[in-house]
């Protein structure tokens, strides 16, 4: 197989990895290459003509897991002339230059800052035959102006903030991203709008620290206000946001959480460590009473709400008795689920040079530990809401052995995962639509609803599942160059040229 023939459009294929910035940075990749002439790859396809790699830089195995994918990829684009190989994301704004020295075979490096020059580089590098660097310290222009290829017919993030301006000793996330930098109330919510418009029924608002939102333009309140103008959108049936920080977090955003009808009750709220010491070497300006409060507020206004977490165990010095407090924490607030995580060095970081430094096996053991504390949580909160009725977002690959077991999957609208029979409805339900359907089953991460559907509503979202059709939303590429269709690679002649 060969790139692109004479004549036809360039393929391409994004490849993600990390949080939920990249998965929807990866959205504005695809609808910048797209909008450039770029057709996506079908999924078979081992041979795009070009690869993007949207990185992370959180975890300690990102770099070998980069430098392993691109080694993997090397033979193949030897073999095929015209192949390119981009990489882009939090790792790239961290190594820069030292990617292409590691894998001198890929031919652009992009920031977090400039997305929107991707096509230019692929263009410009093809030209001069020659990789392409360009890692901007700043922003250069808010990628929500870009245009976006939605990957979800019925469920859309929107970003309403970039950046972080928090100092957590453990990540290297706020020098990467940059300081935050807000979006417009009006900005926003005309995304929204026109997600709504196009069928989309679910919006997630996104940020780094969701609730610091307005400290650019001085409204400590903003993100309150938001959530209640989300409730005015006509159309628009859940709206969620990730994530919030304990420290930022103020009662009227629990009161708008309450009072709006399409603002979820699901709350994601990560602890990291429920040890006031430990807190504090994180640089985490909460404290366990501060954070159990929010909760106690939180399910005050919300019974039914449903909160999340992230907890990291073996943070240096972390001892026996931090550790034994975190479980505490946990058996107090009650999580619905909980993203676990062993604490990973990550040079750059304050946490990297810190004393006591722990040993693998203790960290090994006390993650067990957690994951059996979180679960059995988890699976006695999930058996109570065996008999009730749960509204499902119907989804696409949520449930990985629903072929096998005849079921669909969704999300109610508390965030838990639902896997359901279908019932005499099998083949009409689509992703996008609705139903309604009685729980029967719990299991720690998830519920089942063996019976027949209660009731099911088709919706657009539905409708433009069923005819393949994803959102777009256009952007305006602020300062940057036009850009036009890529010229199609010509066809090689007599074999293929090593690289």
């Amino acid at each position: 197989m060969t790139t692109a023939a004479a004549g036809s459009p360039r393929t391409y294929q994004v490849r993600t990895y990390g949080c939920q910035m990249n998965v929807h940075d990866s959205e504005r990749i695809s609808g910048l290459l797209e909008d450039a002439g770029y057709v996506r790859a079908a999924e078979a396809d081992e041979q795009p003509d070009v690869v993007v790699f949207n990185t992370c830089a959180v975890r300690e195995n990102a770099d070998n897991r980069l430098y392993g994918n691109l080694g993997h990829l090397r033979p193949v684009k030897a073999k095929h002339p015209g192949m390119q190989i981009a990489v882009g994301g939090c790792l790239a704004q961290k190594d820069r230059g030292d990617i292409v020295r590691k894998a001198p075979w890929v031919d652009v490096v992009f920031g977090t800052h400039n997305i929107g020059s991707l096509p230019a580089l692929l263009d410009r590098a093809r030209h001069n035959a020659a990789a392409e660097v360009e890692i901007l310290e700043s922003l250069e222009v808010f990628p929500s102006t870009l245009p976006t290829r939605r990957e979800s017919t019925y469920a859309g993030w929107v970003s309403i903030s970039v950046g972080c301006n928090n100092t957590c000793t453990f990540c290297i996330v706020p020098s990467l991203r940059g300081k935050e930098k807000d979006r417009r109330p009006g900005d926003i919510l005309s995304e929204v709008r026109a997600l709504v418009d196009s069928g989309v029924l679910e919006v997630t608002l996104l940020g780094q620290n969701v609730n610091s939102y307005g400290v650019e333009f001085g409204d400590r309140y903003a993100f309150g206000k938001l959530l209640r103008a989300c409730g005015d959108i006509d159309g628009l049936e859940r709206v969620r946001f990730t994530s919030p920080h304990p420290k930022d977090f103020t009662d009227d955003v629990i009161a708008a959480m309450a009072e709006t009808p399409n603002v979820c009750h699901s709350l994601h709220m990560p602890l990291q460590s429920g040890s006031d010491d430990v807190l504090r070497a994180m640089r985490r300006s909460y404290r366990s009473e501060r954070y159990l409060g929010i909760i106690s507020k939180v399910r005050a206004a919300m019974p039914d709400a449903a909160i999340t977490t992230d907890i990291i165990v073996g943070f240096p010095g972390e001892t026996e008795a931090d550790f034994a407090r975190t479980l505490d924490v946990v058996r107090e607030a009650r999580f619905s689920s909980a993203f676990t995580f062993q604490y990973s060095k990550r040079p750059g970081t304050p946490a990297a040079t810190m004393d006591g430094q722990l040993p693998k096996q203790v960290v090994q053991e006390r993650y067990e530990r957690l994951i059996a504390c979180v679960e059995e949580i988890t699976w006695a909160e999930n058996k109570k809401l065996v008999g009730e009725t749960v509204e499902v977002l119907v989804a696409v690959g949520e449930g990985r052995k629903d072929e096998r077991t005849g079921r669909m999957s969704g999300r109610a609208r508390d965030g838990r995962l639902v896997h359901f029979a279908t019932g005499e409805l099998g083949g009409r339900i689509r992703p996008g639509d609705l139903v309604h359907t009685v729980v029967t089953y719990a299991a720690p991460h998830h519920l089942n609803a063996d019976g027949a559907p209660l009731a099911h509503r088709r919706t657009r979202a539905g409708d433009a599942a069923e005819a393949g059709q994803v959102p777009r939303t256009p952007g305006v590429l602020l300062g940057l160059p036009t850009i036009g269709a890529p010229a199609a690679t010509p066809a090689p002649v007599g074999g293929c040229t090593a690289q």
